[in-house]
């Protein structure tokens, strides 16, 4: 690893983990950094996945309050975001590389897409009076759902925030902060699952793992500030503009 290399990875590790403090979506800025790095498309995706994974745990410590106060029942969504992960992870290792190139442009332009409609999707989530619903029936559909946004999760990653949150909708929750909490927890068991299979599996490029990794822990701790000073209006445009750029750049590469 050059200087140079390990300094863009670093940067991108630390744009996201600050991105991810305040908007989310940092992984549409690590990722395809990591494969104008010259990383192989699954070797990049699992890199980021691994390398980004610990800063995440400072997002759902930060509502640990809100997921005290959630039904036991909701932590039934466990099981499929586990499951969708691995199931997502073992799918990322049997594509063909070739294919998945294929994909990746077609990957980034959706998750793009998601973050930005994530404002308006939020407020049609949560709208006044909406009915509660915590039958067996609603809780198995939810699980179904959560166990496709675990299998994509797992494969991408990009993106699942937004999924989870009308996964969430579906029984009913209003209390956004209450979903963003359990949005963050379920992320972190998606995106857990999946690193721990690509560190078995031997699909990461460590050198980066751990530069990336402390740039993402100190984006997210040290870096919020400042993106907080830019406004998170400033920060989804960025990051949309990043998005989108970089699908298109990969589309033109092709």
């Amino acid at each position: 690893m050059t200087p140079a290399h390990a300094a863009l990875a670093f940067g991108a590790a630390f744009a996201a983990g600050m991105i991810n403090a305040v908007a989310g979506g940092g992984t549409l800025v690590s990722f395809p950094v990591l494969i104008w790095l010259r990383l192989t498309p699954v070797i990049a995706n699992a890199t980021s996945t691994v390398a980004i994974w610990p800063a995440t745990l400072g997002g759902m410590y930060g509502y640990r309050r809100e997921l005290r106060t959630v039904e036991p029942a909701l932590l039934a969504l466990i099981v499929p975001s586990l499951t969708g992960g691995i199931a997502g992870a073992l799918l990322l290792r049997w594509t063909p590389p070739a294919t998945f190139e294929v994909l990746v442009p077609y990957l980034i332009l959706f998750a793009t897409i998601l973050f930005a409609i994530q404002e308006p999707v939020q407020r049609a989530l949560r709208p006044e009076g909406h009915p509660a619903h915590r039958s067996v029936r609603w809780l198995g559909g939810a699980m179904a759902f959560q166990f496709f946004v675990g299998l994509y999760g797992g494969y991408f990653g990009a993106g699942i925030g937004i999924l989870m949150l009308a996964a969430l909708s579906i029984l009913g929750m209003k209390d956004i902060h209450q979903m963003n909490g359990l949005k963050n927890f379920f992320g972190m068991c998606i995106n857990g699952v999946a690193a721990l299979y690509f560190i078995w599996a031997h699909m990461v490029y460590w050198p980066d793992v751990v530069v990336m990794a402390i740039g993402a822990v100190a984006g997210g701790y040290g870096g919020a500030g400042m993106a907080r000073r830019i406004g998170r209006v400033a920060v989804r445009r960025m990051v949309i503009l990043i998005g989108l750029g970089m699908a298109l750049s990969l589309f033109l590469r092709k």
